[in-house]
């Protein structure tokens, strides 16, 4: 599948602002940032995210329950290819491949630490209204699952002197930055 693009100004930073809104999910999901996770979705998106299928704000709480058991996640976003919708001078429609890779531990179901490595893709459609592009309809695709052995140690122990450990919202050191305090 190839597309022709007009390559302007416009489109180039059309094209950034939706790699921003892709990394503005990986920062929600990873740093437990609720107005980040939402930034990156149109409050009317759907998410069909595995287990969970449906609004945005039924993801949002799917994603909340996981936050509170404490589990940790680290998202890699790469291979983004952007297909703009044509049809209008100013594209407001794109259809958005992004390859992910994403390292999860949490509590199992059945007791202990659970620990796996997906990969996969977001299947977007974004959509631009005003000058912003959000995501309007996800499909998350599955292609790789490798279920691992979580380790036993706590991450004090783990991490030794690999100083500080990323954190949830607000208690991450890119918070303290991005809010004007010190490292």
């Amino acid at each position: 599948m190839t597309q022709a693009v007009d390559i302007t100004i416009d489109t180039l930073l059309d094209r950034e602002k939706i790699r921003d809104c892709l990394y503005r999910y990986a920062r929600g999901v990873d740093r437990a940032d609720e107005a980040a996770l939402r930034s990156a979705y149109w409050p009317d998106a759907n998410d069909c995210h595995g287990s969970y299928n449906g609004p945005i704000d039924g993801f949002v709480d799917w994603a909340r329950k996981v936050w509170a058991a404490k589990a940790r996640n680290v998202h890699l976003i790469s291979n983004i290819l952007i297909e703009f919708d044509g049809s209008a001078p100013q594209p407001v429609l794109a259809q958005v491949e992004s390859y992910f890779l994403a390292l999860q531990r949490g509590p199992a179901p059945t007791g202990g630490e659970a620990q796996v490595l997906l990969a996969g893709r977001y299947c977007d459609r974004f959509e631009k209204r005003g000058t912003e592009w959000r995501i309007a309809d996800r499909v998350v695709i599955y292609d790789w699952m490798d279920p691992q052995t979580a380790p036993d140690q706590d991450e004090a122990t783990r991490f030794g002197p690999r100083q500080p450990i990323g954190a949830a919202f607000p208690d991450d050191v890119i918070y303290r930055w991005t809010q004007g305090g010190p490292a």
